[in-house]
């Protein structure tokens, strides 16, 4: 028997240094069992996601946060440059004391999220370090890190939203525009688009509306958004909206959520694939924390982003969408962003009205894509005539000047053409607005935007897109419930619904368009109309884009077409019996770090790759030990006929980046096929495209 299960004495001074000592040794043993299976740890990648997952949804709830308040900063100094003088005066700050006061600090959020970082940092630093535990703690310390972080930016957020709550930036559109100068309404755009071509002047890649950028990081597979570049567009976004340009705020949020989600993914170790999910979690919690729509965050992130509904993305999207919507009605408000209205559908008959909106909308979202790219392509100088030449021989910050001064001058025609213009939305849906203002705002709300963002202004076309379809909802609902006033509802019920068609048919989501509207009108009886409108929208617009697109090969068509041997790289396979001091040398001096390895029979088995090494390297004691066939991973060869596309799917399924060609016969060498040559040939080609001219564009917000 051990000594420490031995009953204690019976004399009393000695049973209380017995006991103490007792208890002692057994929680010493107690910290050893924990500790050795705090070592047994691995912490599987599908257990990780949903909690990066969780923590990319809390920095998009933040960096809608701050997108907002910036936009915020940037409103304020436009309307209240006037009032500088009164900021300090004594019932401004009651008031802004007040503010701070009623400000949701949410303080439970740091009782929660302090001890289980902390915990998960002790976690982290008592595990042994070897082996595949060093990844164990290094993604523990990360998480943490980062969820301490997001705690560090969510309170002075908040103060800041309630600074600028009494300093001027929540201004009431309708109410204020009428008495800002008219010199000012068509100076404060003018400058907005100077300051952001001169912000993005040196960076092209930045150029674009956020949105199109991350669908083709995701369906490309590099899985790749700069950090830099997401707080670049945020900022110039920012700038374009806050002074007057007519632009979204999604865009900018999900380039940035994305960006965010890209750089913790990589440096956590994940796969391609997890990338791409980690990827569609921060652009559907920028949706949700924009909208404080979270379900309609999830659906995007599923049907846009990621084009799938499997169970394993199921997770972390949806924890990202809570986390995101969860920070974001902290830092902003938590009234949804259209009041709610009670409407439904009168009588069966009035489905065909709904059937005609779709029809409308979708026309709408098609002219709304051909005239953007038409105006990216004239301040380009890319159309016939004398003035485009002309334009596009000026740098960026001269071209977004004079669309910003040309989007002042629409803005006396329409005031829903300021910013994002999402005031009237309520009114529309409200049916507060007469048949005139509503088709006007239409028509200069689709041009200003193109103008806004063609001509090199920063931010978003979705929710431009959103209020072009209430308006022209409501216009439709006006003239349907005049003749028809039995059977229809009333127009703010078809602005409504002309919102959810337009979002659609641009995105070409129509589960998108559907659930963003019935989640932000509350209205069950609305889902029925909007099921309507959303799929007619969205056919109508896919079909219209499609038979106009310019016939150029897509990326699919490409790498069917291409066969393995035209990118396959000749190396010399290597004998299954390399010592490995040898097969070391071998990989570090090759190009792809991979080499294709044979069996004992000579033919061939698989790859060796420079990772490989990580676990053997620094233990000279294994180099005799170990030959090329010890470290190989068997992998089915690629034939030099195959096409990329067949290459590109086994790649996928087998998650490695390099592959061995089979010789012909035997009468060839081994051959290699990377992933970073597929690439590199696929950008050519786009390179190739561009510089002809004949390059494809992207038709909506999203590309298919």
């Amino acid at each position: 028997m051990n000594d420490s299960d031995e009953p204690p004495p019976a004399h009393p001074g000695q049973r209380v240094a017995a006991l103490t000592l007792w208890a002692r040794q057994n929680l010493s043993r107690l910290i050893y069992v924990l500790l050795g299976a705090s070592n047994r740890i691995r912490l599987p990648t599908p257990s990780v996601l949903p909690i990066a997952g969780a923590v990319v949804g809390l920095y998009s709830g933040l960096a809608a946060g701050i997108f907002s308040n910036l936009i915020g900063v940037m409103s304020g100094i436009t309307f209240s440059a006037a009032e500088l003088a009164a900021t300090l005066k004594p019932q401004r700050l009651r008031t802004l004391m007040e503010s701070l006061s009623s400000a949701r600090w949410h303080l439970e959020y740091a009782l929660v999220g302090v001890p289980l970082a902390l915990g998960a940092l002790l976690l982290a630093r008592v595990i042994e370090p070897g082996g595949p535990r060093d990844e164990v703690k290094r993604r523990l310390r990360l998480l943490a890190l980062l969820t301490l972080g997001a705690l560090s930016l969510y309170y002075p957020l908040v103060g800041l939203a309630a600074v600028n709550a009494v300093f001027g930036h929540a201004h009431n559109l309708p109410a204020a525009l009428p008495h800002l100068p008219w010199w000012l309404m068509l100076l404060a755009p003018t400058v907005g688009g100077l300051a952001v071509g001169r912000l993005l002047r040196d960076r092209p890649e930045t150029h674009g509306h956020g949105l199109p950028e991350v669908v083709r990081a995701v369906k490309s597979g590099a899985n790749v958004v700069p950090a830099d570049r997401g707080l670049l567009k945020l900022i110039a976004s920012a700038i374009t909206i806050g002074s007057g340009g007519s632009a979204g705020r999604e865009g900018p949020i999900v380039y940035g959520g994305a960006a965010f989600a890209s750089s913790v993914g990589r440096v956590l170790g994940f796969s391609r694939k997890e990338l791409s999910i980690l990827l569609a979690c921060g652009a559907g919690a920028g949706i949700s924390a924009s909208f404080n729509a979270p379900i309609a965050g999830a659906v995007f992130a599923m049907e846009i982003i990621l084009r799938e509904f499997e169970l394993r993305v199921f997770s972390p999207i949806i924890l990202a969408s809570v986390a995101g919507t969860l920070v974001s009605r902290g830092v902003l408000d938590e009234a949804p962003m259209i009041n709610r209205v009670n409407y439904e559908l009168v009588s069966g008959a009035e489905v065909f009205a709904y059937a005609g909106l779709g029809i409308g909308c979708g026309l709408l979202a098609f002219a709304f894509v051909k005239l953007l790219h038409g105006v990216e392509h004239f301040f380009h100088g890319s159309m016939g005539g004398r003035l485009s030449p002309w334009l596009g021989k000026k740098p960026l910050p001269v071209r977004a000047a004079l669309g910003g001064l040309c989007t002042g001058v629409l803005v006396f025609l329409s005031p829903t053409v300021w910013g994002s213009g999402h005031d009237y939305i309520n009114l529309a849906a409200a049916g507060q607005l007469p048949f005139l203002f509503l088709v006007t705002a239409c028509v200069m709300k689709l041009v200003a935007t193109s103008l806004t963002i063609g001509s090199g202004g920063s931010g978003g076309t979705f929710f431009p897109a959103a209020l072009i379809g209430s308006m022209a909802g409501g216009a439709f609902g006006t003239l349907v419930h005049y003749f028809f006033p039995h059977a229809t509802g009333p127009s703010g019920a078809y602005a409504i619904v002309g919102m959810g068609g337009a979002v659609a048919a641009l995105t070409r989501g129509p589960l998108t368009g559907m659930m963003m509207l019935y989640e932000l009108s509350g209205s069950h009886e609305i889902i029925l109309p909007l099921m309507v409108t959303c799929t007619i929208a969205s056919a109508l617009c896919h079909y219209l884009t499609e038979r106009t697109a310019p016939k150029v090969q897509s990326d699919e068509d490409l790498l069917v077409a291409t066969h393995v041997r035209a990118l396959m790289t000749e190396v010399p396979a290597v004998p299954a019996g390399t010592p490995l001091r040898a097969l070391t040398d071998q990989l570090l001096t090759s190009e792809a770090g991979t080499l294709p390895v044979l069996d004992t029979q000579g033919n061939l088995y698989g790859t060796v790759q420079v990772e490989q090494l990580r676990e053997v390297w620094r233990d000279e004691s294994m180099y005799p030990l170990l030959v090329a066939s010890d470290l190989a991973r068997k992998l089915p060869a690629l034939a030099p006929d195959s096409d990329l596309a067949h290459a590109l799917h086994v790649m996928d399924h087998e998650d490695v980046d390099a592959l061995p060609v089979a010789p012909v016969l035997g009468l060839a060498p081994c051959g290699l096929l990377t992933r970073a040559a597929v690439r590199r040939f696929l950008f050519a080609q786009h390179t190739r495209a561009h510089a002809t001219g004949d390059y494809p564009i992207t038709p909506t917000e999203a590309t298919h």
